[in-house]
């Protein structure tokens, strides 16, 4: 059989998502019940990180260990992928060593073509242009609280950024419906958007209004302005995208039951308001643990 990798949602097909989703749940439910299994007894997994991370990190290393396997952390100064040695090289000799291997990096080019060139499942952490394994979580944590995935509505809310560009895979897959509320020039991917729209699942509008896209959303979502490598941009970003702040006036346009998401880390008082992060609404730490949960089917899925 080909061996599988998990490098962007819109690789998968409906079912198989579906399926990494609700396994996600029930992965999370029988290690709370104490009757986790250890389907990667003996396996090893490569964590190779171009990015600083606390989420991504702990959580794939926590989660190897509570399948049963064992994970080892690199860093791009050890490997130097690309400079010091050709990336094809590096998936070739790693394969040698491991059964898995995630990247935390940054032009998504270098986790295709580290996929490309190892025989081992690679998945992607994070690059610039995707953060599958985070929306996955996030699709988790809906279920969890809501029970379903289907007609539900779906508000982004800042940046057209490597999170948004995954929710859009997600809504080419399931029926429900995503709003972007993004400011002008901050866009998502079109070819991204295009894509997600053919697959014809879900409805994806992209808007300049944050307050008619928040009117009757099951879901709130949003990320920092700038992310890891636009530190420079921050002082216009946080100008242009004050509009899309997720506070209290956003939220009163919701659903009276809405779910408020944000991946973290969060800046508060710019993206989101205390208040909104920290009342009712808001269920960013069962978001922040379902990484684990959500990554562990993965691990199981390409492992088996």
């Amino acid at each position: 059989m080909a061996k599988r990798d998990f490098l962007a949602i819109s690789d998968l097909d409906a079912p198989t998502m579906q399926q990494l989703i609700r396994r996600g749940v029930e992965v999370k439910r029988e290690w709370k019940e104490g009757r986790g299994k250890t389907p990667c007894t003996g396996k090893v997994l490569g964590l190779l990180f171009h990015k600083p991370s606390l989420r991504t990190r702990v959580s794939f290393d926590v989660g190897m260990a509570q399948l049963g396997g064992h994970s080892i952390y690199l860093t791009d100064q050890e490997i130097g992928m690309g400079t010091r040695e050709a990336i094809q090289d590096v998936g070739k000799v790693l394969a040698r060593f491991l059964d898995v291997l995630m990247i935390r990096t940054f032009a998504h080019e270098n986790a295709v073509k580290l996929a490309r060139h190892a025989p081992i499942p690679v998945i992607n952490g994070l690059t610039d242009l995707l953060h599958p394994c985070q929306v996955m979580a996030d699709l988790m944590t809906v279920l969890e609280h809501r029970g379903s995935l289907d007609s539900m509505v779906v508000t982004w809310l800042g940046d057209g950024n490597n999170v948004a560009h995954s929710w859009i895979n997600a809504a080419g897959l399931l029926p429900f419906e995503l709003r972007l509320a993004v400011p002008k020039g901050y866009e998502p991917d079109g070819a991204i958007v295009s894509a997600a729209r053919a697959r014809g699942a879900g409805k994806i509008d992209v808007t300049h209004d944050p307050a008619a896209a928040a009117e009757g959303a099951d879901v709130l979502c949003t990320d920092t302005w700038a992310s890891m490598g636009q530190e420079k941009e921050h002082e216009e970003r946080a100008r242009v995208m004050k509009p899309f702040q997720l506070n209290a006036a956003l939220l009163a346009r919701a659903k009276k039951d809405s779910l408020v998401l944000h991946c973290l880390p969060a800046h508060r008082g710019e993206e989101i308001t205390d208040e909104v992060m920290d009342g009712p609404h808001s269920v960013v730490y069962d978001e922040a643990e379902n990484r684990l949960h959500a990554q562990k089917a993965i691990l199981e899925w390409l492992l088996s």
